[in-house]
């Protein structure tokens, strides 16, 4: 190990501005860029030593040409964007983080869920147009909501994250069942179920499972077919588990009652995304990827990197 730590950050934007970014400079010589596209990739990390990537991809031909990386860290859960075996292979470690966002995933999903539930666009846009102003009466009943109490809350993926939203979903009174993607997690206290009977059960099915062979492509047509026409899908996993194009068919067809969805196929999202296009476009809400990045999440992250760096440097 280089008694010297140069430490460059390739996509730093990724993080938008965190006040305790600049931490990181304690720990030897640091420098950050916005972005890095694919061609700048090898100057930048250069003789750097410590490398810092969130989604920038760091395969085999980055690392033959950079010859000085002795630490990769990822500002984020997922590895996929490093090539981890030849990592292995040239001696390079790899750390993530993990933990950080909890908390902020959890409250965005229940953010979402209320939003759609309680019609808050309708009812702003209502009083803000001037119609409220014209009410013969106190009130207004323009479209009906319900409550979480007494409702079915199915969640995909019960890991950390899932584990969160169960506990505040059970503290809105709502009855939790959900479905283990990886079969692992049977023993949680919450009822368990098979795929078909929590989609058909459940009132509102929230996805916090990772991305992988067992979940691409999950929740298709012939799956939310099996949800209740008063029933939200929200999706905080990954892109690529729900169908896109049999999402947006299946809202416009009044299949179920709304989605909302923080992750994409693709990010930053295509014009011509069917989502993007839907017709009953109050029936979805869309947010590009920020669930994890409350304030406080972004600063435990960086804190994570840093302890990552330190003790790789120790």
């Amino acid at each position: 190990m280089s008694n010297t730590l140069n430490i460059v950050f390739l996509d730093a934007s990724t993080l938008g501005d965190v006040d305790n970014l600049k931490k990181l400079g304690e720990l030897g010589n640091f420098i950050s860029y916005d972005t890095t596209f694919p061609e700048e990739r090898v100057t930048r990390i250069g003789n750097n030593n410590v490398v810092i990537t969130n989604k920038v991809i760091i395969d085999k031909d980055v690392m033959d040409k950079c010859s000085g990386i002795e630490l990769i860290c990822i500002a984020a859960t997922g590895m996929n964007n490093v090539d981890l075996d030849y990592a292995g292979v040239k001696g390079i470690h790899v750390k993530n983080v993990k933990g950080y966002s909890t908390e902020s995933v959890a409250q965005s999903t229940f953010s979402m869920l209320l939003n759609l539930m309680h019609q808050i666009s309708y009812y702003d846009n209502y009083v803000k147009s001037g119609s409220y102003s014209k009410s013969p009466i106190f009130t207004h009943h323009g479209r009906s909501f319900s409550e979480l109490k007494g409702k079915r809350f199915g969640i995909i993926g019960l890991g950390t994250i899932g584990k969160r939203v169960a506990e505040i979903a059970t503290a809105f009174g709502a009855d939790v069942v959900y479905y283990s993607t990886s079969g692992k997690n049977l023993n949680t206290g919450y009822e368990h179920a098979d795929l078909n009977t929590l989609l058909t059960i459940s009132d509102v099915v929230s996805i916090h499972c990772p991305l992988n062979e067992n979940t691409h492509n999950l929740i298709d047509l012939s799956k939310l077919k099996l949800m209740k026409p008063t029933a939200y899908l929200l999706n905080m996993g990954r892109g690529g588990i729900v169908n896109e194009k049999d999402l947006a068919k299946a809202i416009d067809s009044n299949l179920i009652a709304g989605a909302a969805v923080d992750v994409l196929t693709k990010e930053p999202v295509d014009y011509n995304n069917p989502l993007i296009n839907i017709k009953n476009k109050e029936k979805i809400i869309i947010t590009p990827h920020i669930a994890w990045a409350s304030i406080e999440s972004r600063r435990l992250l960086v804190e994570k990197l840093y302890y990552n760096i330190q003790t790789f440097k120790k």
